[in-house]
């Protein structure tokens, strides 16, 4: 795996030197009390991995459709337990996403994963995509030894045709089921009830997308990392959130918030001006997963039958 960052201009190379510093803070503060055997607590490898490794990211906030590329960050672990994103890894995502958005110490979004290094090994030896490409194009930005990663098995192109078409048809239709009862729940005047099937509807696109395309997704409810890295995927995803305004950014705000928010707060409030906007957008993100999956499976089908 490459250790270098030279294709990266300077100031992104700062950057980058700047989260890895701020996930080691946070996670000596997570940990500094630990005790029996998670004492010997350690993060083991911090990867690179996505657009900014491979060097095709985009950073045009400017232009029409809004779009910048984030860092996209494998962190792996010494034991299973680590991986608490709660437990562990809460702060750290807290302080990175104020950084970007107030503090404006870092000009570039960041989204990280946290694995053992059991789980991302096993990965591996059952071919699993996602990881196989971070072992190809990831850049290392610490490690504590010079352990290799295993060595990846891919799957035999029948072998991934039917994990693929398996993934689909299980996550598109358990989307469509969502967005059937956010528009039930609209009609009923459920508004809050709406916006969490709504945001279920998002989420399972977007997992649909991933596993089908990488046979991965993160254990993660948070739509905005999801959309990253299904954007990082297939640029046909562009563009289906339109971010010209504060008005818009909001909305998607909104739908984020609406997993925990929309079931448990009072104060979230959403109107049905709001969720037909959303909808409208979820509609179109539908259609542009469902071409971009039935194009992957296409394209595995062929290679199944060569």
């Amino acid at each position: 795996m490459r250790n270098d960052l030279d294709h990266l201009p300077a100031s992104k190379q700062r950057e980058l030197e700047r989260v890895v510093e701020i996930i080691f803070e946070e996670f000596r503060g997570a940990t500094e009390n630990a005790t029996g055997p998670r004492k010997g607590a350690r993060i083991l490898k911090i990867i690179l991995f996505g657009s900014h490794a491979r060097g095709d990211w985009v950073d045009a906030p400017l232009s029409a459709n809004q779009y910048k590329s984030d860092y996209d960050i494998l962190i792996i672990v010494s034991q299973k337990e680590l991986t608490d994103r709660a437990a562990y890894w809460a702060k750290a995502e807290e302080r990175l996403i104020r950084a970007y958005t107030i503090e404006k110490t870092l000009h570039t979004p960041v989204n990280f994963i946290v694995h053992s290094l059991h789980e991302v090994n096993d990965g591996l030896s059952h071919g699993r995509v996602f990881f196989m490409e971070v072992k190809k194009d990831g850049v290392g930005l610490y490690e504590a030894d010079d352990r290799e990663l295993a060595t990846p098995k891919p799957k035999t192109p029948e072998q991934a045709l039917a994990m693929a078409k398996e993934y689909y048809a299980k996550w598109f239709p358990s989307a469509d089921a969502f967005h059937a009862s956010f528009k039930f729940l609209t009609e009923r005047g459920n508004l809050n009830e709406a916006a969490f099937n709504l945001h279920q509807a998002t989420e399972r696109l977007y997992s649909c997308l991933l596993l089908t395309l990488t046979s991965y997704t993160p254990y993660n409810h948070n739509i905005a990392f999801l959309r990253s890295l299904a954007e990082g995927l297939d640029r046909r995803l562009y563009g289906i959130w339109p971010e010209t305004n504060h008005r818009e950014r909001a909305m998607f705000q909104k739908l984020k918030e609406a997993y925990t928010k929309a079931r448990y707060s009072t104060h979230y409030k959403i109107s049905e001006e709001e969720l037909t906007w959303l909808g409208e957008r979820v509609e179109e993100l539908g259609c542009a997963v469902h071409q971009v999956c039935s194009d992957k499976i296409a394209e595995l089908e062929a290679a199944a039958r060569q």
